[in-house]
């Protein structure tokens, strides 16, 4: 086991290699590992053969990306590197595990994720046992409504709408507030919390105080809820059907049920499919919303599933699985126009991007040529901490929660608290050219010098979002860079 990581996690300590990285930079270290695989010749030549597309361009294109190049990078020794490559493409079964969009979330997110993906190809670890095993959705009735026009962000970033003829409804929600009010005029919120979950929460905030409507169904009174003009009380999950999966794309685990309902809405409170309903009826939309109840609608949901709904409720309330795991690979398998995997991705050229995977650096760290703040904002900051006792931004009125997690915490370590006069449990502000959040000091071990990790979720002065960048996208599908900013720290005196 190889953990690759700026933080020492628990993971740690069990793991044969801990790398620290810099942030943002885990794509130089795949372009080193594939370089090494290549010019070793350790990769698996039956199944690149047999499964794989564009191998024979890969060989070239990695010629300049050597470990001592992604060692200036990343910060990993390039003996290191060297020694993943070989332990990586010896192992059969070997598996990739992202963290929580630890790479989406970064300047090289797409590309990051295609490097990634051919470690696993040209080391035939796919759909072997340990390896990445392809796991499909499951087929359910589609109850979504096709709209005039194209999602937006079309015209910026083509793949994230359409591929290989295959359209997207879902729009690049980065590009939210610059298009309010001109595009976009009302909002709808469903069980959502954006002003705090939605990166540059500043940009939001600003945006959604000139739509004509906002919207907003929900059980709490949100942040975004607080800024709407109409709040809507929403049933628990407790008081609903609903189907449930696990959308798992590299692991296969196809597995699901039946979420129940326990109980009657309370009070006026009410489900998504009741509100829908109801309001398709007094907009003269009642043809597209036919299911006259929960169950109904659920059933539909199902009827490609092979399952029924009395079925998951009777006879397998724990769920089932909808189809077994198989470590073959058969004809069809790979979706794509050429059938194969496709290394050299034809999609990527014809949208004017690199075809094979390249390493950009993100706009705003130490080594960008572009950032000219870097003085003022010496540190990299990574958002997204995650707490044991949370879920995004639920569950912080729980006063049980609360006691076991009762402040934000930056975690630093301890040269860098050193650095900057702080101790730990110190009230601190951390900045960025976005905004200033205000936490404890969490001075810890496990943390690489030079680093700044706060949590996300937190509402108020303590958002981790408005921290983060709006405008600071990935450039081919627009995913925010939230893990590679840079920030300042200092510690601050907060009145009670």
């Amino acid at each position: 086991m190889v953990v690759i990581d700026p933080k020492k996690i628990p993971l740690s300590k069990h793991a044969d290699m801990v790398l620290p990285i810099r942030p943002g930079s885990d794509g130089a270290l795949a372009l080193a590992l594939i370089h090494v695989i290549i010019k070793e010749e350790l990769y698996d030549r039956a199944f690149i053969d047999q499964h794989t597309k564009g191998f024979e361009k890969l060989v070239p294109h990695i010629e300049p990306y050597t470990p001592e190049w992604a060692q200036t990078i990343t910060w990993v020794p390039a003996d290191q590197i060297r020694k993943l490559a070989r332990l990586f493409a010896a192992t059969k079964g070997a598996a990739i595990y992202q963290g929580t969009c630890t790479q989406d979330q970064t300047a090289n997110g797409t590309q990051n994720s295609r490097a990634f993906s051919i470690l696993q190809v040209i080391t035939g670890n796919i759909n072997v046992p340990g390896g990445w095993v392809i796991s499909p959705r499951p087929y359910l009735g589609n109850v979504g409504l096709s709209g005039d026009g194209d999602p937006l962000g079309m015209d910026q970033y083509p793949l994230f709408i359409e591929l290989w003829g295959r359209k997207s409804p879902y729009g690049v929600v980065t590009m939210v507030p610059e298009n309010i009010p001109d595009l976009l005029k009302s909002f709808i919120v469903v069980g959502g919390n954006p002003l705090v979950s939605m990166p540059d929460s500043n940009a939001f905030r600003e945006a959604f105080r000139k739509l004509d409507l906002l919207v907003v169904h929900d059980l709490y009174m949100t942040d975004t809820a607080k800024e709407a003009h109409y709040v809507l009380p929403a049933c628990s999950n407790l008081e609903k059907y609903g189907v449930a999966y696990n959308y798992n794309v590299c692991h296969c685990t196809p597995y699901l049920m039946l979420r129940k309902k326990c109980i009657e809405p309370y009070e006026e409170s009410w489900s998504e499919w009741k509100l829908f309903t109801e309001l398709a009826k007094r907009l003269g939309l009642e043809d597209y919303f036919p299911w006259v109840s929960e169950e109904e609608l659920v059933s539909f949901e199902l009827g490609q599933t092979g399952f029924s709904f009395d079925y998951l409720l009777n006879e397998k309330p724990e769920g089932d699985y909808y189809q077994q795991k198989s470590y073959t690979i058969p004809d069809g398998t790979f979706k794509t126009p050429s059938k194969k995997i496709e290394i050299y991705s034809d999609a990527m050229q014809q949208a004017g991007v690199d075809p094979l995977p390249t390493y950009l650096e993100p706009l705003k760290s130490p080594q960008s040529k572009k950032y000219k703040d870097a003085k003022k904002y010496p540190l990299i900051l990574g958002t997204g901490n995650r707490s044991y006792y949370y879920t995004h931004s639920q569950h912080r009125n729980i006063d049980a929660l609360n006691e076991q997690d009762p402040h934000p915490l930056a975690e630093l370590s301890r040269n860098t608290a050193k650095d900057f006069g702080i101790q730990q449990g110190d009230d601190v502000s951390v900045s960025t050219d976005r905004g200033t959040v205000f936490m404890k000091a969490s001075v810890v071990d496990c943390v690489a010098d030079g680093i700044v990790f706060v949590p996300h979720g937190w509402s108020g002065q303590a958002n981790a979002n408005l921290l983060t960048d709006a405008q600071c996208r990935e450039p081919i599908l627009g995913y925010p860079d939230m893990k590679s900013l840079m920030c300042a720290i200092k510690r601050v005196e907060i009145s009670s």
